[in-house]
């Protein structure tokens, strides 16, 4: 068969007919590529491809090297000649321009081409192709920019379609081995551009991937590859979900400050489906220009436009799909507070009330602000924890709700297996939305969506039902709401919800709401 058909070939063939040279597609990427202005020197020289301009190159992604606990860094150059031994800026994913932060001017030991399994060192590589860098493994984490100009902006973040909601808890079976599970851990992130790792308030440390058959292969990678074999002890794995509200808060929350001399008012609202999405998915982001943002905003979403000009922030993460507006009329001094509200939202969007989780699609509004006319009766340590404890009754009172991450799921099977599928998806709360026959066989195609937390066992227990004639694949596609309130009992609140504050250290039960609404 691989005489007959030879797919590298054909793959090769594919790539040189159909894909534009760097010449060609540089002319119309570049605006799309590079974060900065785009009549600057850096920007120019990726538009014509220019082989002696400045360096500009994009790191993707860290390749395990020969040596043991060593990676090599795997990239394109867009601009310029990369060469080894020459000072470059080594820019991380949160470097900001004219800031000193993730930000590392270092050389390159050694350029490598990747030849299939093995790396030829090279003296320098021009614009248009891959390589390898050697050296600078310990100043990056997954991604970076490398340029040799001091004024170059970074490129933009490669962007992935599915996102990591499936987490599990890892331990070392032998405490003398945490060392060793925590270089594993980090060489695991270096290598894997998917995985995040945290670690939870109460040790343990979190590996989050894409789904159970990715969990499955990092996990396998981390205990034989990176930790020599040393064995683990591995939860089961966890679902991440998102907190939201449906409805606008009726009336105001008020929180006064610990000193009582401050007190703040905030309405919780949802963001609606379509400018989430377009939040998540980087279309609307905190670089935009104000105006032009706050104008797409008014015209697209029926935003007011003098609130789609005050959005304070973003969050979770700077660039989460949240916002936090402001919405007052004539207060003083409010620009005093702006950070100190700021930093108590981002805390509120990573840690919600209900569960701790992170929060999707909610807009908090400053209607009004009250303060002390002393500045030192209003600094961060009284500003913060008011602005959290408002932000947590505005969204109890909004009609709270949790979100939960969906598979769409491909299964081709032939038409004597569709009954298996169906009882099989109907048990798991998945429901079918799409069947096609495949032209020409006896094969149908079959799309369906199916919650995360049912997809564990999925394969297995269709292959079962089907006799093994059905072949799923699964890819995360969406947020969907949970159905119930999780604030009056029921199946939500008693089984999911107290099962994550549970894990989490919480108090089983709910916080009521006067913990955090003030009266006057």
């Amino acid at each position: 068969m691989q005489n007959w058909l030879p797919a590298h070939k054909a793959l090769l063939q594919m790539m040189i007919i159909h894909l534009p040279s760097p010449h060609q597609a540089q002319k119309y990427r570049a605006e799309l590529l590079y974060t900065g202005p785009t009549d600057d020197a850096c920007c120019t020289a990726i538009r014509e491809c220019d082989p002696n301009g400045p360096l500009m190159l994009y790191v993707s992604k860290m390749v395990p090297g020969a040596d043991k606990g060593r990676f090599i860094a795997f990239g394109r150059v867009f601009a310029g000649t990369v060469c080894a031994g020459v000072k470059i800026r080594i820019m991380g994913p949160n470097y900001v321009p004219g800031a000193k932060g993730d930000l590392n001017i270092k050389s390159i030991q050694r350029v490598v081409l990747f030849m299939g399994k093995r790396q030829d060192p090279v003296e320098s590589v021009p614009v248009g192709n891959t390589c390898g860098m050697v050296g600078i493994d310990q100043f990056l984490i997954k991604t970076g920019t490398l340029s040799t100009d001091d004024t170059a902006f970074p490129m933009k973040d490669m962007k992935f379609s599915v996102s990591p909601v499936v987490r599990c808890a890892v331990e070392p079976k032998n405490p003398q081995d945490l060392p060793k599970l925590v270089e594993g851990l980090k060489r695991l992130a270096k290598s894997d551009p998917m995985v995040v790792i945290t670690m939870e308030e109460s040790g343990e440390h979190i590996v989050a991937g894409a789904g159970e058959l990715h969990m499955e292969i990092c996990l396998k990678d981390l205990q034989d590859d990176y930790m020599g074999g040393a064995p683990l002890k591995i939860s089961d794995p966890v679902v991440s979900y998102r907190e939201t509200v449906t409805e606008e808060t009726e009336v105001e929350c008020m929180a006064k400050s610990p000193n009582k001399h401050n007190r703040l008012y905030f309405k919780a609202g949802p963001l609606g489906d379509e400018l989430t999405e377009k939040i998540a998915e980087g279309e609307i982001t905190p670089r935009d220009d104000v105006k032009t943002r706050g104008r797409i905003m008014a015209d697209e979403h029926g935003w007011d436009v003098d609130i789609a000009r005050k959005i304070w922030a973003f969050g979770p993460d700077i660039v989460g799909p949240n916002l936090i507006v402001d919405a007052t009329k004539a207060v003083q001094y409010l620009s005093e507070i702006k950070d100190s509200c700021v930093a108590g939202f981002n805390w509120v969007t990573k840690e919600g009330v209900i569960c701790e989780e992170n929060m999707r699609g909610i807009v908090f509004s400053i209607l009004d602000v009250t303060m002390h006319a002393d500045a030192i009766h209003r600094g961060g340590g009284q500003i913060i924890p008011t602005a959290r404890r408002v932000m947590y009754a505005a969204e109890m009172i909004s009609s709270p709700r949790l979100m939960e991450p969906m598979f769409l799921v491909e299964i081709q099977c032939p038409e004597t297996a569709m009954g298996g599928i169906y009882s099989c998806l109907n048990r798991r709360r998945g429901h079918v939305f799409e069947e096609n026959q495949r032209p020409g066989t006896p094969l149908y195609n079959v799309k369906a969506y199916l919650p995360v937390s049912e997809s564990f066992g999925f394969d297995s227990d269709l292959r079962a039902q089907t006799a093994g004639q059905a072949f799923p694949q699964c890819v995360f596609d969406h947020w969907q709401q949970v159905q119930g309130d999780p604030l009056v009992e029921g199946k939500l609140r008693d089984d999911v919800i107290f099962a994550i504050r549970k894990r989490k250290g919480l108090t089983p039960e709910l916080p009521p709401l006067d913990r955090y609404k003030d009266k006057l």
